[in-house]
């Protein structure tokens, strides 16, 4: 069991690290805009650097950890990370050069999405080895180190730590932390057993090889596999809702409600606190009421949360609703990830999958939403939000466990793999 719980931990640290280093660079682009005299439309575009780099290697995360496995890749995922995070520093602090900052972005979002995936896999091995749930207090470790990461960043910006320095120590700091953390992981081992108990052979040698070789074959086998689309569909929904609560929730309060800017950034700390809180508390109700049921409710309080916030009569009570919103949103990403790892053999191909299409909801969403905004006002166009989590509300039943899982006799780390 220690074992175990080493393992976990260093999934943890993981999770934590990624929030804690992105919130890091987030923290400061004030300075970053005020050092380089950049507007708010060039800040945009560097951060579509960012999510050019996201989206190449969350599509291509599969592949790679099929080849690489879960340990390397996140390893590597950290240091790519941390590379691309130490280059934003040097581009701001040493060159001041905007070029040098967007191609620091892109390499931060080429390390992020396959670690993500390696996490997500790792997390949901976890789970299976403990047999409880914590792939949402998994995902709330991220949310503490995106609050410590900006906690430390305001006070970076406080005392004028030059951007450099401030994230060229955090960037080192957080690949250490990680590169170590995950010397625990066993998801790559545990899931070539399955493989092997699947071959109905114990021969790591040949079979073993053919597993990491035939990986575009899993790829693309998880791509037509309905219920992975499924998932990907279900994610999109809520991930859509959790996404657009980023990017527009201050912006709607303020333009919808009239609010002062400071309330609209108190209404986004509210969603953000009510989401945390939902995943660190969202395993024990997972253990209890089971995946369906649980994520059934969180989509209706979703619903409900975005419904009164669209139509709320006042800001008191828009700012109220988006308690119920936060908490709709909270578990819906990390037990879809549970889901499409729930066949370790598997897991690699589905969880690229359904990342790649969730990671489009977070990217792809927010600006889309942004171009209905422009014809029906930003609290109306989050109406398009509300239809997509009516969607997955439907869709919840797609997170049950498989039954050809449930064979007798079988243990979840070994299931057949054959469907």
């Amino acid at each position: 069991m220690s074992e175990v719980k080493a393992w976990r931990n260093g999934v943890i640290t993981a999770y934590a690290g990624s929030g804690l280093v992105f919130a890091s660079w987030v923290s400061r682009l004030p300075a970053i805009k005020d050092d380089l005299g950049l507007t708010p439309g060039t800040v945009g575009l560097l951060l579509l650097c960012m999510s050019f780099g996201s989206i190449i290697s969350v599509g291509a995360s599969g592949l790679v950890v099929l080849r690489l496995g879960s340990k390397l890749t996140t390893r590597l995922g950290s240091l790519i990370q941390g590379t691309g995070v130490i280059i934003i520093g040097l581009g701001v602090t040493v060159f001041a050069n905007p070029l040098v900052v967007g191609s620091g972005l892109v390499i931060v979002g080429l390390g992020t999405g396959s670690w993500n995936a390696a996490s997500n896999i790792e997390g949901a091995a976890v789970e299976r080895a403990l047999g409880r749930h914590i792939m949402p207090r998994l995902h709330g470790s991220f949310s503490i180190g995106t609050v410590v990461g900006a906690a430390l960043g305001a006070g970076a910006a406080a005392i004028n730590l030059p951007v450099a320095i401030h994230l060229g120590a955090m960037a080192v700091l957080v690949m250490t932390a990680v590169w170590i953390g995950a010397g625990h992981y066993q998801a790559d081992k545990r899931s070539s057993d399955a493989y092997l108990v699947s071959l109905g052979t114990g021969d790591s040698s040949a079979e073993g090889s053919s597993a990491k070789l035939d990986g575009k074959a899993k790829i693309a086998a998880a791509w037509k596999d309905p219920r992975t689309l499924l998932l990907g569909v279900l994610v999109l929904g809520m991930g859509l809702a959790e996404g657009a609560a980023g990017d527009w929730v201050a912006l709607a309060l303020v333009d919808g409600y009239g609010s002062e800017q400071e309330l609209g950034a108190i209404g986004y700390g509210i969603f953000v606190s009510a989401m945390t809180i939902g995943r660190f508390g969202g395993t024990v109700v997972l253990d209890k009421y089971g995946r369906v049921v649980v994520l059934r409710a969180s989509a209706a309080t979703a619903i409900l949360g975005l419904g009164l916030f669209v139509f709320a009569p006042n800001q008191q009570i828009a700012l109220a609703s988006l308690v119920l919103w936060g908490l709709g949103s909270a578990l819906a990403f990390p037990v879809a990830m549970s889901a499409a790892s729930d066949d370790p053999a598997q897991a690699a191909a589905r969880v690229s999958v359904v990342s790649t299409v969730g990671y489009g909801a977070f990217l792809g969403g927010p600006p889309l939403l942004g171009l209905l905004a422009e014809h029906v006002g930003v609290l109306h166009s989050l109406l398009a939000v509300l239809a997509m989590l009516v969607a997955a509300f439907f869709l919840t039943p797609v997170v049950r466990r498989p039954k050809y899982l449930d064979a007798v006799g079988v243990n979840p780390a070994t299931a057949k793999v054959d469907v």
